[in-house]
């Protein structure tokens, strides 16, 4: 038996790195739920390292090991900044994402002991799919490890033709945004069925059937605009997700989740296969733009001369306790506490008076024809 553990079969997947699932959906689909029964599957010994990057949340049902709350203080970051609570979650993930190469080396790491990392996202899914952050922690990820996006669907709630191709669409975007493999989770089978959703997604037929019965489709009494459109839709997206990987789970009963990591497994080949080339390349060059960067940065710093107002520094970026009120400590750090505060807090002179001096000084011996020659 091979030493690579965490190593799926037939793959060139490189040792000790664990296979990462960005799980997303809508909020209500299950997601947390379901992170909870994956954190319960022992593979390889093992069970999946877990992070949270929910910051709102009052309690994580899960044993998470890095969990953004330790690192970012969510209440403290829409006191100072003034905002509700979707913009302190999206300024949260932007100063958590500052330090998430640090969670990524602690992800690699992990990958000696753990073949999954599973990644709990926020349940407003619009708050990590298209913010900064999320492209951020979703680019950091594809370019260091084999990483595969889950996206849970609640099929209690797709039933509605309508709302099950709202979710198709949603899910087809993010596809096309992240660029990296893909698998449908339908939560709550428990409850419903999830064979209805898989014979809309296979047969463009049924699904008009069934959207001609709920009253979208062509029947006078019927809704024809959302029909319409509804229909549209599903013609333009039927190639997109006929061949999609999609699986039935309940997070209550934990049906359907030996299913689910062989979808993994074979996403985790998918990525080594037809995806990882492009992220190295995209890595390669993000650095070499970096690098560029900064070279010309100390070109413009050895060559001109910056004066820099200290005050108005000072009134526009948070510093001192303020910026150690919202960090807490570095993720994953559970010994250490975080003195970024005060270790790049600048020193406060008295040059307005120096100035004052100087202008004095000026008056004084320096005549007013002087300054006209």
């Amino acid at each position: 038996m091979s030493s690579d553990t965490n190593k799926p079969e037939g793959s060139n997947a490189e040792p000790n790195k664990p296979i990462c699932l960005i799980i997303l959906g809508m909020a209500g689909a299950g997601k947390t739920s379901f992170t909870r029964r994956l954190s319960s599957k022992v593979i390889n010994g093992s069970r999946p390292y877990l992070v949270n990057l929910d910051p709102a949340c009052r309690e994580v049902p899960y044993p998470a090991n890095i969990d953004i709350r330790d690192t970012v203080d969510y209440k403290e970051v829409m006191k100072q900044y003034g905002l509700g609570p979707n913009g302190g979650i999206v300024t949260a993930l932007n100063l958590f994402s500052t330090k998430f190469g640090q969670v990524v080396d602690l992800i690699e790491k992990a990958g000696k002991k753990h073949k999954y990392c599973v990644i709990d996202t926020p349940g407003q899914i619009e708050v990590f799919t298209w913010s900064a952050s999320g492209t951020i922690v979703t680019e950091t990820l594809a370019s260091s490890c084999p990483t595969v996006v889950v996206y849970v669907m609640d099929t209690v709630r797709s039933v509605s033709p309508v709302t099950f191709m709202s979710n198709m669409l949603y899910a087809c975007s993010i596809l096309y945004k992240t660029r990296l493999p893909f698998i449908v989770v339908m939560n709550k089978i428990d409850v419903v069925n999830n064979s209805y959703a898989v014979e809309w997604m296979r047969d463009f037929e049924a699904f008009q059937e069934a959207l001609n019965a709920d009253g979208g489709g062509e029947t006078e009494g019927g809704n024809t605009y959302i029909g319409n459109l509804t229909q549209s839709m599903a013609l333009a997206l039927d190639s997109f997700y006929s061949d999609l990987k999609c699986c039935g789970v309940s997070a209550h009963t934990g049906e359907g989740i030996d299913e689910f990591f062989k979808l993994v497994d074979e996403s985790a080949e998918e990525y080594e296969r037809e995806y990882k080339a492009d992220w190295l390349k995209m890595r390669a060059e993000k650095l070499a733009e970096e690098k560029r960067k900064k070279e010309d940065e100390l070109k413009k710093t050895d060559s001109v001369e910056t004066v820099i107002d200290k005050k108005s520094l000072i009134d526009e970026v948070p510093i001192g306790r303020e910026l150690s009120d919202m960090y807490l400590k570095h993720p994953g750090n559970e010994s250490s506490s975080d003195d970024e505060g005060t270790e790049n807090e600048p020193e406060i002179d008295d040059k307005p008076e120096d100035v004052a001096m100087f202008q004095e000084f000026l008056k004084k011996h320096i005549k007013p024809n002087d300054t006209q020659k």
